[in-house]
Formats: C-alpha cells, structure tokens, sequence
C-alpha cells in the first residue's frame, strides 16, 4: 500500500474509533417531548432566594472556630431556630456548570459535554428558571447566561459583572459577592418607583437567584483553610442577612418567601476542584421559610462520617440530599412545573406542607420522571426491529398502569405513607429503565468497533512483516483476490440493509461496514500470513511464550499506569536493571552507570503526589539554576572547541535562552510574591511570561542541526515556559528526564556495537539536517520491538511522571499565575495541556535520534509503535466508563458501582 494512502486509511481509522467511543458512551441522556407536571394543589410560597455560594464547603459552613463561634453565626441561627439543614452530596465532576444545572435544571452532567468546558451545555435543558414566572438573577458570567439563553420566552432576567473582575490575583474577592448583594438592594429600592417592576416582582412563581463567586475565587488563591476564605463566609453571612431583611420588609411580612443557601461544589484542601474528594462533593443545604419545616430535634442519629460531633449539631435532624433533589424541591415549594429532564427526587422531609401535598408532589415527581423513561423506549423502539426489540421488563407498559393507578387510589383513600412508599417505587424503576434504553445498543456497537480496530492492527502487522523483515515474500493470486472481493462486498450489502430496514443513525453504517474492507485487506494477505506462521512454528516453542508473555506484561505495565502511577517506578527500575541482562555493562561502564542512576533518579516522580501539594517556588528556583548551569557548561565547550568554527548566530542563541530561563525563573519567584502581597499580576512579568512562551516555539529552529546541538536548543527553550507553569517539584522533571534521553540515545548505540552492526559516525557529527540514503536503512529485528516499547513507555512516563491530565481537571490556577490571573478556562486549560506536552517533545525528539542512530526507517518504528498504541487503545475501550470526574471519564477505576444513570453514582445516606 502506498504510504499516502495508508495514512489517509489510517487517520480514517482512528477517527472512526474515536468518534465511537462518544457515540457508545458519550451521547446525550436528554430526551425531549414530555409533557410538564406540575403538583396540582395550592404551593406555600409565592417566590423562593436561591442563594449559591460557588465553592463553599460543607464543614467550613457548619464547622464553629476555635473560640466555638460559628462561622456563619445567621445562618447557624436558621439552622438552630427557623429552618433545615443537611449535606447536599454533588456528583463529579465537580465543576462550575453541571453543580448549577444539577441544582437548578435537576439533571447530573450530561456526559456529552465532555469536552465543553465550564460555560456551556451542549444539549437544551428545561430547568426551574424556565418553568417560573419570572425569575431575576445576579453573579458571575460564566453561569447566569447559561439559564437565560435555555429559557423559553423573555423572563429570566441576568445582571452580571464583567469576566475582568474574576481575578485569582485580586487584593480583595468578597467584592464579588458585595456586588451581588449591592445590586439585589439597588433592584428592589428601584422596584418601589416603578410600577410595572413592582407588580413583576409581587407575581407567584418568582425566583430569585444570587451567585456568590467570592468564595470559590478566594478558594483558588488563598486556600480554603485561608483567613481569606472564612473572612468571604463571613461577609456571605451577613450579605444573606442583609437580603432577607430587606426582602421581607419588601413583601409586608406576608411569609410567603422561601430561602434556599446551598452550594455547587465545594474544593480541596489545595484549592481545586472537579474531582470527587469529600471535600469537593460535600456542600451545604439549608432551607427556611414558607413551605419549609422548622428545626427538628432528635436524640441520636446515625451517619457514616462524624461530622455532626464536629460541627456540634448532633441535636438537629440532619437532612441529606443529592444535588439534583433541590431541582424539584423548589419547584415543589412554588408550584411549578418539575422540570422536564430533572431526575431529581423530591426531599419530603424538608417539606412543612400536609401529607396530602407531600403525596401529590411525590406522584408528580413520579410521573415526570416516567413520562422520561417513555419517550426513550419509544424512540429506542422506532429505530429496532420488532422481533429484535427486547423491553425494560421490570416497567412494562402494564406495570406502569398497575403502579400509577394504586398510587392514585392510596391518595384518594388518604393513605398516603403506601402512595408515597409506591411512587419512589416507580421513580427507581423508571431511572434504571432510563439507563437500560440509554445504553442499549451498546454491546452491538461495541462488537462492530472492535472487530474493525482488530483488524486494523492485524492489517498493521502484516504490513510490518511483509515489507520491514524480509520474511515473506508472497505474491497475490488474482483469482483468489477477486473472489475475496466479491465475498465481502456480499457481506457489506447485507450488513447495510439489516441497518437500512431498522432506520439506524448514518454513523452506525460507518462502525458496522468499517471492519468489512478492513478484514478484506487482512485476508488478501492470507500468503504473508503462512508466511508468519511457518517461521513462528520453527521459532523454539520457549521463546516463542516467553516473548509474548513479555509483549503482554509490557503492555499490561503501560495500561495499569494510567490507573496506578506507580507501575511506571517498578518499569523504570526495571529498565535499570535492563544493561546489566543483556551485559551491556561490559563494554560501556560509564553510560550503562547513568543509564541506571537516571531510571532509579525519575522513578521518583510518579511516587510523588499528582495534586495537593503546596507551592514551593524554590524547587522552580532550583531548576533554573541547573538548567543555567548546564547550558553554561555547554557554552564553555562549545567556545574551549579547537577543531571548529562556532558561528556568533549559534553563539547568541544559546546567550538568548540562558537569558530566557534566568527571566523565567526571576518571574516566577517575583510573581508569586507580589500576589502572596495582594499586589496583583505585575504587567511586566505578564508580558514577559508571553513572550517567552512564543520565542519557545521558533527559537530552536534557529539553531544549529547538530545532534545534540539541536536537542539542546530544544530542551531550554521548552524548559523556559514550563519553569513560568511550574509550582513545585515538578519543574526538576523534565530536566531529568532529557537527562535519561540523552542516555537512551548512547545506550542504543552501544547496543548496535554490542550486536555488532555497523555503525553510523559518532553521535557529535551527527546532523539532523543530512538526507538519508534509503538503501542505508536495515531490515527490523526483534531489538526494535523493544527500542518501540521504549519510546511508548517514556512518553507514558511523560504524561503521567508528575500529573496528568487532572492538571487541567483539578487544576490549581497557580500554574498559571505568570500568565494570567483573570478566570479564561479555555486559556488556562491551554497553558496547562502545553505543560504537559513539553515533556513528550522532548521524548519525541530523542527518539528521532535513537531512529537517526540506529539506521532504521522512520516509518518501521512508526508502525511497530502504531500496533503498541493501538493494543493499548483497544484496551481503554474497555475500560472506558460514562460516569465520574472528567479525569475519570475515559478512563475506568476498580472501584464498585452504584446504581448509575446520567453520569452519576446513586448513594443516599440513611
């Protein structure tokens, strides 16, 4: 096959393989067409505060300081006197947008919006907002739009600040919520001059929704243990008392306002959040006023952790919920519709209303939810064949009936306990329904995909076989060949028509007739696959297991390291110890010595945490000066050089990245201390930071093509900008790492020597600029299987030898403070995946010099590297789950699974 076309097949390939993996498990779990329900009798309030404080946690609300004041002494006071409380438990991933659409909208993250960042949902959702008369919201940007732009009409109202004032680096971030509070009073005294406002905001069915960002801002700065965090809950506190007052002396007294203060995620120790520490999934919930019960004292109480010891109210009935629940719960509390996609379950206990109201929400809470499960089977049945269709047979259409209808009798016979006790029956069975015809197609499309992607790297290997070993040598036979064609293109047509007369999505044609031509070009190759199996059958049968076993537990090594980083410590010891079998030590003492102390030096780091850790600048510090010290020792060579000419070009280049790598490090220690001051982001060192960033992409072009030269070049010019993203140990990584590449590049060649092949120039002449004579390259041997291994682990090691991609998940913004400090998600989450990239260029580029060193094609370690890959990705396919934090989407821990539906696990503690 030309190797144009096996590109474009490729690259065809793989995007049809990963485009699956959103189509098996990443499709949206919305569906549309329901009809509203809403509690038919009269709701206890006219309008509900939905107050947010993004990024407060539970125990830092509740908890009381060490002189046993509260932090928030209002809201104690609700808690003791007026209202209920509990524990809302968020779901991962814990971020900005799906805790305000959990709350508000009822639904947990639809995984379809794997990719879209904090700001947007990717599909329509109805929520409380929408289903209200009007409702007027204050706070953030990035949230309040969200909601506006979903609504359907012209009545939900935002006023936001600008995105400039969500500054990290900000001397004071309670000004957020002051402003939030400062315009809420401002609305309302205007609300008294003007008519038409006024009889708005006296309407039923009004929300009123306030976002409190300080906290979470002074969270991603100061910590939340900080003075600075508590200070904001303080000055939340008393904005909320100040509201309500206002509020209530607005409406006359009437007692027909509902209050609601909860949160949407809360944060780690180290000042992050997206994952699903306790910490970050524990957030408050506090409810008071019309319609909501009052304090309810108990004797004891039963909950798995020992935060009511803590907090001091082991006194007050603790009410847990999960974060969809409050969806319905306000609706419940102003009657309106539930909202549509909502799967949250209504919380009796925090309802003050009869226990005919409480029977008659639940029922509709029941009925909302089913009416749910019943347009995902019909669409699942218009698009199955009949005879193929197999049902949900725990809700039957009959069953459905039988409950409804038993339910609808208790109420009327006013034995509401049964009627509540049946309808969250009925709402268990209708959400395992709704993931039953959610994933119902999974398996099919699952088979489809993997017998292409098999194929795929079977094709691969025998490419590798038949063009890159001297092996085989086989022709085709044309009439076999034509007969093979007419063979599959048969099996295609049937596959397409089975997929015609069942009315199947276009993308579902592409999973299921990919593996037809793919296969086809596997079997024309049946020669080359005698081939193989004549020389595997006289290979001696015990090395023949041991090299699989090895192949095997090499990669098996690869995959646990995503999971587990420390498999890459135990492969690093291992590659330690790899001179020392073969006996390479014999014969280059030296290199093998810093081969082995490089491997066991960057063992080091996966043992090391990935996030938690707490800033320590002069680790970075540390970095700059050896990376200055050794390109100082590199310049003394190259000028101390008798034999040639150094050009002043090479000469100011090199000067110019030294004088790069001492800024970097000037401007990251002066930068962390003037935020550390409350001074903000200098300007300079923001321009600075910028600019060293972009110099780093063009500047080793400008150097010399030298061998080592160029590698050089390379490594400090990336080792500028990641100096600027660097916090703490991190910063030493990819100086040892470049070291154990440089000494990768002298171990092959001493490999080469060792097996006695020949040998191109020394490494030192060596120039990447030089075009290669193709008759030079060799044939592969078993040798290159490892040198591919190689390169694949080292890359894994890249990625995951400090952190991974929860960098960008549970990132902590003081990575990124040289460059900005203002909240940009999408500019901040390029910074830190740049972070991450620098230490696979820098394995990349070594392995071009271990390609260029050890006379090999490019493209015969590219596909050996390919098949290596692809096993791995077939892997991942697997072990690919829909559920938990963005770091775990993608990826699938061993931990056991709850019941699941819409991305999330359900546990309710009892």
């Amino acid at each position: 096959m030309n190797m144009l076309i096996f590109i474009v097949v490729g690259l065809l390939v793989h995007c049809v393989f990963l485009a699956s993996i959103f189509d098996i498990y990443f499709t949206s779990p919305l569906v549309h067409g329901m009809t509203p329900q809403r509690t038919p009798l009269p709701p206890p309030a006219k309008r509900l505060v939905l107050f947010v404080a993004d990024g407060l946690r539970a125990d830092t609300l509740y908890e009381l300081d060490d002189n046993g004041t509260a932090q928030a002494p209002y809201l104690r006071n609700i808690i003791e006197y007026k209202g209920s409380w509990g524990v809302s438990h968020t779901h991962v991933p814990t971020e900005s947008r799906p805790g305000h659409v959990a709350l508000i909208a009822g639904f947990y993250e639809d995984v379809s919006a794997v990719a879209k960042g904090w700001k947007e949902n990717p599909v329509e959702f109805d929520s409380v907002f929408n289903e209200s008369k009007y409702t007027w919201s204050w706070g953030s940007p990035d949230i309040l739009p969200m909601f506006a732009k979903g609504a359907s009409g012209d009545h939900v109202y935002t006023y936001c600040y600008t995105a400039e004032k969500e500054d990290f680096g900000a001397q004071d971030a309670t000004k957020l919520d002051t402003w939030v509070f400062d315009h809420v009073k401002n609305f309302f005294q205007a609300a008294r001059s003007n008519q038409t406002l006024f009889s708005k905001v006296n309407e039923e069915k009004v929300v009123l929704f306030l976002h409190l960002l300080g906290i979470d801002t002074n969270g991603h700065a100061h910590r939340p243990n900080s003075r600075e965090y508590k200070d904001n809950i303080r000055k939340v506190d008393e904005g909320i008392n100040d509201i309500v007052s206002m509020l209530e002396d607005f409406y006359g007294n009437d007692g027909k306002t509902a209050f609601i203060l909860t949160s949407d995620h809360g944060m780690t120790d180290w000042g992050s959040h997206g994952a699903g520490h306790p910490s970050e999934t524990l957030t408050p919930l506090i409810a008071w006023g019309a319609g909501v019960n009052y304090p309810q004292k108990v004797t004891s109480q039963f909950f798995e952790d020992d935060f009511l010891k803590e907090w001091k109210l082991e006194k007050w009935k603790r009410l847990d919920v999960n974060q969809a629940d409050i969806a319905p719960l306000m609706a419940s509390l102003i009657g309106v519709s539930f909202p549509l996609n909502s799967v949250g379950i209504l919380p009796l206990d925090y309802l003050n209303n009869s226990a005919h109201f409480k029977a008659e929400s639940i029922f509709t809470n029941a009925v909302q939810i089913l009416e749910q499960f019943k347009i995902k089977m019909t669409q699942k049945k218009e698009t199955t064949l009949s005879f193929l269709f197999t049902p949900f047979q725990l809700l039957s259409d009959t069953e459905q009936i039988n409950i409804l209808r038993k339910a609808r009798s208790y109420i009327h016979q006013e034995k509401y306990h049964e009627a509540v006790s049946l309808c969250k029956t009925l709402i268990s069975l209708a959400l395992e329904g709704l993931s039953y015809y959610h994933t119902y197609d999974r398996l099919f499309l699952g088979i489809s995909v993997v017998m292409g992607f098999v194929g795929w790297i079977s094709y691969v290997i025998l490419l590798i076989v038949k063009t890159h070993t001297g092996l085989s040598r086989s022709t085709h036979d044309k009439a076999s060949t034509v007969l093979l064609l007419y063979g599959f293109a048969a099996i295609g047509i049937l596959i397409a028509f089975f997929l015609l007369i069942q009315t199947c999505p276009w993308t579902y044609y592409i999973y299921c007739l990919l593996p037809v031509p793919v296969w086809y070009a596997v079997v024309k190759e049946f020669r080359v696959i005698q081939d193989l199996a004549s020389v595997v059958l006289v290979f001696p049968l015990g090395q023949s297991i041991g090299f699989l076993v090895a192949g095997a537990l090499g990669i098996e090594i690869l995959v646990f390291s995503f999971f587990y980083r420390s498999t890459l410590t135990f492969g690093l010891i291992a590659f330690a110890g790899w001179p020392l079998i073969t006996r390479l030590w014999t014969q280059a003492k030296v290199t093998t010595l810093n081969w082995t102390l490089l491997c066991l030096l960057l063992a080091m780091f996966p043992l090391m945490p990935v996030v938690g850790r707490e800033p320590n600048i002069s680790l970075v510090t540390v970095a700059g000066l050896v990376i200055l010290l050794i390109s100082s020792f590199s310049l003394a060579c190259l000028c101390k050089s008798k034999n040639k000419y150094v050009p002043k070009k090479d000469l100011t280049i090199l000067l110019f990245q030294m004088l790069s790598i001492a800024l970097s490090t000037y401007v990251v220690n002066s930068t962390h201390s003037s935020l550390h001051h409350k001074q903000g982001l200098p300007v300079i060192n923001q321009i600075i930071s910028w600019t060293t960033l972009a110099s780093s992409l063009f500047v080793p072009l400008l150097s010399p093509t030298f061998f080592f030269q160029r590698l050089l070049s390379i490594l400090l010019s990336l080792m500028s900008p990641y100096l600027l993203l660097s916090t703490g140990y991190e910063a030493l990584f990819p100086l040892v790492l470049s070291g154990l590449m440089f000494s990768w590049i002298y171990m092959e060649k001493e490999v080469l020597q060792h097996y006695g092949d020949s040998l191109k120039p020394k490494l030192a002449v060596l120039n990447f600029s030089y075009t290669t004579d193709i008759t030079q390259f060799r044939q592969l041997h078993l040798d290159d299987i490892r040198r591919s291994f190689f390169f694949v682990f080292f890359i894994v090691t890249a990625f995951f030898g400090t952190g991974n991609i929860a960098s960008v998940n549970s990132f902590d913004p003081a990575s990124i403070y040289c460059f900005l400090t203002v909240f940009n998600p999408f500019v901040m989450g390029s910074l830190l995946v740049w972070k991450i990239v620098i230490p696979f260029v820098l394995v990349s580029c070594a392995f071009e010099a271990v390609q260029v060193t050890t006379q090999l094609s490019s493209k015969s370690l590219f596909l050996i590297v390919l098949v290596i890959s692809d096993i791995m990705a077939l892997h991942f396919f697997f072990l690919v789950k829909d559920y938990g934090s963005w770091l775990d989407i993608g990826t699938r821990n061993h931990a056991g699974k709850d019941e699941k539906y819409h991305g999330i696990s359900w546990r309710r503690k009892h």
